[in-house]
């Protein structure tokens, strides 16, 4: 029986080569309760000719919470536009594909701006608000969250916010914040395990989040972090549940504050991006079941 509290939602990024049928697919067959997954998937899916009808009926009683993902959140003059038109594409497709909300995530993605000299070397880089105070990056992010929210919100949707780690405003208060300088009751974050241990975050503080705030929460492992700007490709490369978090403290921190919605298996490692997806998924599902029970 699928759940209805704590569901268990396969994430693409676990089958990061496949395409959208075949993840529908690993879902279904598995039992997850829904899926997670990401609007460049969904569209290549309809650009192949598929309609929309096509789509719902192939994602049948699969629960999807959200799609992803708005990069760069923090864009501003023709750039802060030009995302404000990714995220009307994103919604709608979120919509096609019955969608409850997107994600939002912060930049820059290339952690190459934090080399010296970097703004003479790689003059062609994007920044974002790297080089500005913190009290302006989280007005400019929060003036952008609302704008986003308030395109979510005419097509029905929620926006979930994830702050990557190596990019201003990771933690979770300074997350939270952001949040604060919102007005919309439609806006929420993500818990990511690896974000949040990259970011300095710990167990002890998500305990202490307003489970209200937490729309979803991203299962997920590292290799040990010794600090500096943290290299995702690198110490995400790992199987979930071997690497060096204490998986069951981060699920139990969650829902010690009472959170009971849904937990996605994001993944990262390449070996297993190149193994049996089946098998994989088959995998991480025994993994969440035991650390999440019904």
């Amino acid at each position: 029986m699928p759940r209805t509290q704590n569901q268990l939602i396969f994430h693409s990024m676990a089958s990061r080569p496949n395409t959208l049928a075949i993840d529908i697919e690993i879902a279904t067959r598995l039992g997850f309760d829904g899926l997670e997954t990401s609007g460049n998937k969904i569209k290549a899916f309809l650009d192949a000719g598929f309609t929309t009808q096509d789509l719902k009926t192939r994602l049948g009683h699969l629960f999807l919470p959200g799609i992803g993902f708005l990069i760069d959140l923090e864009r501003q003059g023709d750039a802060r536009r030009q995302m404000l038109r990714e995220a009307e594409e994103l919604c709608v497709l979120a919509s096609a594909a019955g969608a409850k909300g997107i994600e939002a995530i912060t930049g820059p993605l290339d952690i190459r701006i934090y080399e010296a000299g970097a703004a003479a070397r790689y003059p062609e880089l994007y920044r974002g608000l790297v080089d500005l105070p913190t009290d302006t990056q989280s007005e400019l992010t929060a003036a952008n969250l609302q704008a986003v929210a308030d395109i979510a919100a005419s097509h029905g949707l929620l926006v979930y916010l994830e702050a990557l780690s190596w990019t201003p405003l990771n933690t979770m208060d300074a997350q939270l914040r952001v949040l604060d300088r919102c007005k919309g009751d439609n806006v929420r974050i993500v818990v990511d395990f690896w974000h949040a241990y990259t970011s300095g975050d710990t167990p002890e503080r998500i305990a202490r989040l307003d489970k209200e705030l937490i729309y979803g929460v991203h299962l997920c492992d590292s290799l040990l972090y010794t600090g500096g700007i943290p290299n995702e490709p690198v110490l995400r490369d790992v199987p979930t549940g071997r690497g060096v978090l204490d998986l069951q403290s981060w699920v139990g921190a969650v829902k010690s504050t009472g959170y009971a919605g849904w937990w996605s298996c994001e993944l990262f490692c390449n070996r297993q991006h190149q193994d049996n997806s089946f098998a994989v998924a088959s995998d991480l599902k025994a993994l969440m079941e035991r650390l999440i029970p019904a």
